[in-house]
């Protein structure tokens, strides 16, 4: 399991896996982890809003954290909006999940926690926007 970099690598996760818990996820319309969500929810993917502070995210129940989402709802991708330096314990929190993607959004880097996903053998997706990366290779607009 790779840190994925190639376009077909990620084209192939943006059209194999659909249900995404966004962690971090803001219910401010202005915040890059609204517009993200935004757009995958419009093109087809299920969203599941994880943040401590909401109780939903546009009509969807949020969860406070990746631990508290119940077993029946599957996570395929975990998309995290968070700083660097926390992802290694969401990356860890995440892994119970079992999800088959945990993708990092721009900005963000964190070679340990990429690492630890990797070991656990779970793809990763470091420092690009999943909307970025569909718009591109996929043609959304």
């Amino acid at each position: 399991m790779p840190l994925l970099n190639g376009d077909e690598e990620i084209s192939g996760v943006l059209r194999k896996y659909r249900n995404i818990a966004v962690v971090g996820i803001s219910d401010k319309p202005d915040r890059d982890s609204y517009r993200v969500a935004s757009y995958l929810r419009e093109h087809g993917y299920s969203i599941i809003p994880v943040n401590p502070t909401l109780k939903e995210w546009n009509g969807i129940r949020a969860y406070p954290s990746l631990s508290s989402i119940p077993g029946d709802l599957k996570v395929e991708v975990v998309d995290i909006f968070r700083k660097p330096e926390a992802v290694t314990e969401v990356v860890r929190e995440g892994l119970q999940l079992k999800p088959r993607v945990f993708w990092m959004q721009e900005g963000v880097v964190n070679r340990e926690a990429a690492d630890l996903a990797v070991q656990n053998g779970v793809d990763v997706v470091m420092d690009r926007c999943m909307m970025k990366e569909h718009r591109r290779l996929l043609g959304g607009k």
